[in-house]
């Protein structure tokens, strides 16, 4: 039912009058008896009897009047509601991310979000850059970062900031400080599980070596570059790993970094939404907030 006939009929309803009910709506008389007409068709009953120049409300239209109160005041409370949800930045943000981005760069930019809108909480779920992808494009979730571009029609990547992986060892583990991408070969590797966004990179980079993966003396494959870095410390193997996953550890000399000749590893992080779907207002705000900080970090590095 036309809420706009609802409204027309409480005021004529109200002032007994089509000519001061128009008046009152800014509107003209043949207007609001139009409406009146179409509203009468739709119910099938005669809501009003034209006494000459003057009108009754019928006993259809004495049942109506108080239910058309509660739909428009429950109509204009939605309105109100609508309105402030779609300007207030408050609610749960469930985000996806890969390993990097969710144990190391989304807990800072939530902390800072935060402290702006208080009245909004996160739940980071962290899993490979395939599985967040996937969630994404099969609207399980809204937004994601992640390490890697996996191809799909129905998300779109906003690059954020970059990272650099690097090859790391235990630090009294005998490796020269650089060796040869055959030499890679000769030592137990440790790597991540497949989907993960380092483990696309990885391949990437080594493939312009001529090194496919399938030639290294893998020792095990572990599911979080947390657990790379563990199995690292313990000398189970060599891995290559975000710089940023192992900062502390390079820092204190418990690991260190070796150089693979020719190999250069740099990467970016990626933002990853839905194309088509329609972000909640307190995802647009946080979504935004994290493009204003891609677009400064891409500003500073071209400083």
């Amino acid at each position: 039912m036309d809420t706009r006939h609802l409204k027309i009929f409480t005021t004529v309803y109200k002032t007994r009058s089509f000519t001061k009910a128009a008046e009152e709506l800014y509107t003209s008389q043949p207007t609001v008896s139009e409406h009146m007409r179409n509203l009468e068709d739709n119910l099938g009953c005669k809501l009003f009897d034209r006494l000459g120049r003057s009108i009754m409300p019928t006993p259809e239209a004495e049942l109506l009047y108080p239910k058309a109160e509660e739909i428009l005041a429950e109509m204009s409370n939605l309105r109100k509601t609508l309105a402030y949800v779609a300007n207030h930045v408050s609610g749960e943000l469930v985000i996806g991310a890969s390993t990097i981005p969710g144990d190391y760069i989304l807990p800072e930019h939530a902390a800072l979000f935060t402290s702006r809108y208080p009245e909004v909480s996160f739940e980071i779920r962290i899993h490979d850059s395939a599985r967040i992808v996937k969630d994404i494009s099969q609207h399980k979730l809204y937004l994601g970062v992640v390490g890697a571009q996996i191809p799909s029609t129905k998300v779109e990547y906003t690059p954020f900031g970059g990272d650099e992986l690097v090859l790391a060892a235990a630090a009294d583990l005998s490796i020269p400080g650089e060796i040869t991408a055959d030499e890679l070969l000769q030592f137990d590797f440790l790597q991540r599980e497949q989907g993960s966004g380092t483990g696309r990179n990885i391949e990437q980079f080594l493939g312009t070596l001529g090194i496919s993966p399938a030639r290294l003396k893998v020792r095990a494959t572990l599911g979080s570059s947390t657990a790379i870095k563990e199995a690292i410390k313990s000398a189970l193997g060599i891995a290559i790993i975000s710089r940023i996953a192992i900062r502390d550890e390079l820092a204190s000399g418990r690991l260190k970094e070796i150089k693979i000749r020719g190999l250069n590893m740099q990467r970016s992080f990626y933002i990853v939404t839905s194309r088509k779907r329609t972000m909640p207002n307190h995802y647009l705000v946080f979504a935004n907030f994290l493009k204003k900080t891609a677009a400064s970090l891409q500003d500073g590095s071209n400083a």
